[in-house]
């Protein structure tokens, strides 16, 4: 082929030979994809009319979990600290200045002395009070001696009144006797002296019985008085015994409060003494399980890589910032490897049941309160109502609503829109 050319002598181009398309109608398309999504519409309208769901949810959405029937613990674990069962503190009985006779850190026994007080105020109030007790002892000893003269005294006057009754019935019987030497009128004056020798001794012997009451009743006032003063010397004697200050068990001095020679109020902490024989865990748990926990529940102390055995001993009655406080005490005796204040983990067995039908934990328990349940049957959810009873850290038990091999959306319904049931894709 012989390619022509133009009169300035170049090569021609080979638009002569090029073919013009028609360019593709984007009305068409637009329609084929209208088309597709009605054709889906309708797909899944189909699928949902089936089944009688009311909304669809993608299944990667959700979590699933089958119901179970075995064994139910529910469990808290718990950061505590090793406090010492037994830390008296002990504090100053009075005012005064104390002289320490141990320091921080020291071992002592029981009954041991550890500290003296010097206490002006108290010392000089037994010794008065000793005092009066001792001159109210000496009141009594002679109110003692008054009183058993007295009872001399009155017994005399019933031993002379009986005497002249005796004497005034000699003479009766006299004058009975020679009644016809004497007039008769002597005779019944003797008669007459008898009968008031008679009525004087018969009111001697009352009056010596009332005499020897009211002596009595005497003698026991002064007795009384005694004995409240030696009440009240006892007391004191106490309090200067309390001012030798000795340590109430075995143990260590934890901590001073005060200085040697230091002048302390009343009341104010001088010592406490830490008993390391008798340790226990301290722990916090969330306030929300203070309805669960209950004295002598069982429970774990994982000290290092072993576990030991113990039990809740306390629970605190209040709540301080959302936490409440309880002791754990060791069953058996306390590992020789603890020191105080030491971080250990304890876990406390709230519930131990065989046989419990029961659900993995999820948000299904917020979202519902508890109170219903989606179960996903033939990839249908369907909203089923229920009743949950104890509830662990990772399980919650089923008392009613759910049978074992139940498959139940145990993540949260958000996506559900309160659906009585839910298409599963």
């Amino acid at each position: 082929m012989t390619l022509s050319t133009t009169s300035s002598g170049l090569i021609p181009d080979t638009s002569s030979q090029d073919i013009a398309i028609a360019p593709r109608s984007r009305k068409r398309f637009a329609i084929y994809a209208v088309a597709g999504l009605a054709v889906l519409g309708a797909l899944a309208w189909l699928l949902m009319s089936l089944g009688g769901a009311q909304r669809s949810v993608a299944a990667e959405r959700l979590r699933l979990a089958t119901v179970t029937r075995g064994a139910f613990v529910s469990d808290l674990s718990a950061q505590g600290r090793v406090v010492a069962a037994v830390s008296p503190t002990l504090y100053a009985p009075a005012l005064g200045t104390v002289a320490l006779k141990v320091a921080a850190g020291e071992r002592v026994k029981q009954n041991q002395l550890l500290a003296v007080l010097d206490s002006p105020e108290v010392t000089n109030e037994f010794e008065r009070e000793n005092a009066n007790l001792q001159g109210l002892h000496a009141t009594f000893d002679r109110e003692r001696v008054d009183v058993e003269t007295s009872r001399l005294q009155n017994r005399q006057a019933v031993e002379l009144a009986k005497v002249s009754v005796e004497s005034a019935e000699r003479e009766l019987k006299r004058a009975q006797d020679a009644l016809g030497v004497l007039p008769k009128v002597e005779a019944d004056r003797r008669a007459d002296e008898l009968r008031i020798a008679q009525v004087k001794y018969q009111h001697a012997q009352d009056e010596f019985k009332l005499k020897n009451q009211s002596l009595d009743f005497q003698l026991r006032t002064r007795k009384l008085e005694v004995d409240r003063q030696q009440l009240l010397v006892d007391n004191l004697q106490r309090r200067v015994d309390e001012l030798n200050i000795v340590a109430p068990v075995d143990g260590v001095i934890g901590t001073l409060n005060v200085v040697q020679r230091q002048a302390i109020a009343a009341n104010a902490p001088i010592l406490t003494v830490v008993d390391l024989s008798k340790l226990e865990v301290e722990i916090q748990v969330p306030e929300t399980y203070a309805d669960s926990l209950g004295l002598d529940m069982p429970a774990e102390v994982t000290i290092g890589a072993r576990t030991v055995r113990g039990h809740l001993t306390a629970i605190s009655p209040e709540v301080n910032n959302n936490l409440v406080t309880g002791r754990v005490a060791f069953d058996d005796a306390v590992p020789p490897e603890l020191r105080q204040n030491q971080r250990i983990s304890t876990r406390i067995v709230l519930d131990n049941r065989e046989g419990v039908v029961q659900l993995p934990r999820g948000s299904f328990i917020d979202a519902g309160g508890g109170r219903y349940a989606y179960v996903l049957r033939d990839g249908v959810a369907q909203r089923t109502p229920i009743t949950l009873g104890a509830v662990a850290i990772d399980r919650v038990e089923v008392t009613s609503g759910l049978k074992p091999d139940d498959v139940v959306v145990i993540s949260g319904d958000d996506a559900f829109d309160n659906a009585a049931s839910v298409l599963v894709r």
